[in-house]
């Protein structure tokens, strides 16, 4: 009996044209994960995340790393989830693209989050893997729409959000490091999705873990 018969998430991928591949990783891969995180994502004086994750010291930094990727496989449910894929570039891992949803059967509304070792930052990665994420949304999952938000100052997320198709949704205000900052949020529909060519999304094992999703 392997892990992906039992959780057939473990079974997903999702692969691009151009080398990636979006897919759950193993213990041993979140370990590699870690030292890639360490080696670098962003300056030490920007927090592009809502939560303050990269400033914690070690051992801290990797222990609650952990924590949050088996409490996303632990607390998953079709009401309430969180795909945390690991991005690999011919294998290497390089970084993480979420896709996280609330009552996905009525609402068919999925929101994103990413990050990309700074070493592969400035390639196209980050618009390339959000797009995976989001033909695995649209395409494989039919959802409806999909939602994203960065800091006004962070330019490459809110680039690859205009680039994508997505639209100016509103004004938000998140506060890492105790300081409130505001966020400009976006949002895409179905209809901003398909009014355009997409690059070429292969989709591999869905079908076993669709019930997952919640409809």
């Amino acid at each position: 009996m392997s892990p992906s018969s039992v959780w057939p998430l473990f079974g997903l991928r999702v692969r691009t044209a151009d080398g990636l591949e979006l897919r759950l990783p193993t213990d041993e891969q979140l370990a590699t994960l870690i030292e890639v995180a360490r080696a670098g994502i962003h300056p030490p004086e920007e927090m592009p995340f809502a939560f303050a994750w990269t400033d914690q010291p070690s051992p801290a930094f990797e222990r609650e790393f952990l924590r949050y990727h088996w409490a996303a496989r632990a607390n998953w449910r079709a009401e309430a989830w969180s795909l945390n894929l690991a991005v690999f570039l011919d294998g290497a891992p390089i970084g993480f693209q979420d896709l996280v949803a609330r009552d996905f059967a009525v609402l068919r509304s999925v929101g994103t989050g990413s990050w990309l070792a700074a070493s592969h930052q400035g390639r196209g990665i980050g618009k390339a893997m959000r797009g995976a994420a989001l033909s695995l949304a649209f395409d494989g999952l039919g959802a409806e729409e999909a939602t994203t938000e960065a800091f006004f100052d962070n330019r490459a997320s809110a680039g690859v959000s205009r680039a994508l198709g997505y639209a100016e949704n509103g004004i938000g205000r998140l506060g890492p490091r105790g300081l409130a900052r505001q966020t400009q949020r976006f949002r895409m529909t179905r209809t901003d999705w398909a009014a355009r060519p997409r690059p070429p999304v292969e989709i591999i094992g869905l079908a076993a873990c669709r019930d997952l999703f919640g409809g």
